[in-house]
């Protein structure tokens, strides 16, 4: 039982996000938004909330973990969480884009804070 577990799980971290393309798709002199990072690598979990993933735009959701700031998202980003490898799998990603990522899918960017 403990195997079905652990393939699930894996299953779930290799489907919540997309392995890197070829280079050369976004052009260097045109870097990656952090709109279009989440769009690539954040969209797939966490716009259903997959592997208990906070849902864009869900304060309830981001609260707790909107009240540790910003240095600890990145971290948590950075590093990995739960289900999430390290940068979501956006190994090209800089800290700015992973800070614009996540300034994307919390609620005050998407007008959802009560």
């Amino acid at each position: 039982m403990r195997i079905i577990g652990f393939a699930l799980c894996c299953a779930l971290v290799v489907g919540c996000a997309e392995a890197p393309e070829s280079e050369g798709e976004v052009p260097a002199a045109e870097p990656a938004t952090g709109e279009m990072v989440y769009t690539r690598f954040c969209f797939s979990c966490h716009a259903a909330g997959i592997a208990g993933a906070p849902e864009t735009g869900v304060f309830d959701e981001w609260a707790d973990r909107m009240e540790k700031g910003m240095s600890a998202l990145l971290q948590s980003t950075k590093t990995g969480m739960g289900g999430m490898p390290p940068k979501g799998l956006c190994a090209q990603c800089s800290d700015a884009q992973l800070i614009e990522a996540i300034e994307h899918m919390l609620p005050e960017q998407q007008g959802a804070a009560p």
